[in-house]
């Protein structure tokens, strides 16, 4: 028997809410610093986000890897924080899950054990599958978890499936919610489409992974005519490595855009040009000038300087800040003074040495 989503997370969920991408905190000999991973749980929790994503991309895919073996301690890492902090609040907790069917399973059984909500599940890596034989992995994983679809861009290991794809994954049980992380207009709009088209249309949460349109993402409304009558949908929330970092200010922002469509959409075009801006300090950090090579220690470098971490290490020797990176970083932070939280981590900080 599947496990369900429990009613008050299904409700909070599609309510939508502000969910990062939980990085992963590193010795400088590519060791886990489990100080710095649990201080980092605690840091989204202050900050007052809605969920934690855990063991995705962000978390570095390599955790997976034979003679790293950090899937499952990761997950118990931040399920003990959250635990412990025992929060009076919805707070919804996902786990990555990659992989040919066999290892997703597995992941999902892990993610079970340590009292995970969903399962996040990736459609990376799975190259010479065809889309069939993806949604019969779907299938699979949704009967042992919860599914939180992920649509991933190409440049970082995703691939493109057709609007018929998103169709059929709408349709499967269990997957209550899905995160377009295209980067990609045409793309999410097949997303979107498919999902207003589908019978399970009310039961899916729509969520932006678009780094690039967060802002613009989040005050949008899809209109389609399916069979004679509009359907709308929109995106309720996000699950982004953008929000892993200067996550207060992130958290604020998103009660803004609330308010705004809350209140007929007044202030949108201050938001509009505030959602500019975002996408500035995402090309920052997520290095688009570079195929987004430097995009994890570019999240890494704004966690360091505030003393959320201890370096930009990640298990990958190889990915390191691109040239030109660090003074970009530094430029926006310069740039957008309002949309960073270094005064909030400097007491976070004081509350919680280590």
């Amino acid at each position: 028997m599947a496990q369900q989503l429990k009613p008050e997370l299904k409700q909070f969920l599609d309510a939508g809410t502000i969910i990062p991408a939980h990085p992963l905190a590193l010795t400088a000999d590519r060791k886990l610093d489990e100080a710095q991973q649990r201080l980092l749980t605690r840091y989204y929790m202050a900050a007052g986000t809605g969920g934690i994503a855990v063991g995705v991309h962000s978390t570095q895919f390599e955790i997976r890897d034979p003679g790293i073996n950090l899937y499952e301690i990761v997950l118990r890492l931040a399920a003990e924080e959250i635990d412990k902090v025992g929060l009076d609040r919805p707070f919804i907790k996902i786990a990555g899950i990659c992989g040919p069917t066999k290892q997703a399973v597995e992941e999902a059984q892990t993610a079970l054990k340590y009292g995970y909500d969903m399962g996040l599940l990736s459609m990376g890596g799975l190259q010479g599958w065809t889309e069939a034989q993806i949604l019969e992995r779907v299938k699979t994983v949704a009967a042992v978890m919860p599914v939180f679809g992920f649509y991933l861009q190409p440049s970082v290991g995703g691939r493109i499936f057709s609007y018929d794809f998103w169709l059929k994954f709408s349709e499967i049980e269990n997957v209550e919610a899905i995160k377009v992380a295209a980067f990609n207009r045409y793309q999410t709009l097949d997303v979107v489409r498919a999902i207003c088209n589908s019978s399970r249309r009310e039961k899916i949460a729509l969520y932006t992974g678009n780094d690039d349109n967060i802002v613009a993402d989040l005050l949008s409304t899809y209109r389609f005519e399916v069979n004679g009558v509009t359907v709308e949908k929109e995106f309720i929330g996000g699950l982004l490595g953008h929000w892993a970092v200067w996550t207060k200010a992130s958290v604020q922002l998103f009660e803004e855009l609330k308010a705004c469509k809350a209140n007929g959409y007044a202030n949108m075009a201050s938001l509009l040009s505030k959602g500019l801006q975002v996408t500035d300090m995402n090309a920052a950090i997520f290095d688009p000038a570079h195929a987004f090579h430097g995009c994890i220690p570019g999240i890494h470098e704004v966690l360091k300087r505030q003393g959320l971490l201890k370096g930009t290490w990640c298990l990958n020797p190889d990915e390191q800040l691109s040239d030109g990176q660090a003074d970009e970083i530094s430029r926006v932070c310069k740039a957008y003074p309002g949309l960073i939280d270094d005064e909030f981590v400097t007491d976070f900080l004081k509350l919680n040495k280590n």
